[in-house]
């Protein structure tokens, strides 16, 4: 199941805050790859929450993997601070 939603999933290259993009040639190691996956690996991410909920403890800064947040609010938040 997992390689069926690695291939159905696509990767968006995000700069890392390391990298000055002023003051040399980027490369492909100055980007992280951010992957969309479909719907099946949503469902399996809150069959995981449902049952371990409890002993998953994140950081407030950590957007993706938590309740009530998710890959869209850190792309809109990126959108807009690229804007």
């Amino acid at each position: 199941m997992p390689n069926v939603m690695a291939a159905l999933s696509y990767t968006v290259p995000i700069i890392k805050t390391s990298s000055n993009i002023y003051s040399k040639s980027i490369t492909v190691n100055d980007f992280w790859g951010v992957s969309i996956s479909p719907v099946i690996s949503k469902v399996l991410e809150h069959c995981i929450f449902d049952r371990y909920d409890e002993f998953l403890l994140t950081n407030s800064n950590q957007f993706g993997f938590k309740k009530r947040h998710g890959c869209a609010h850190a792309i809109y938040t990126l959108r807009c601070v690229v804007d």
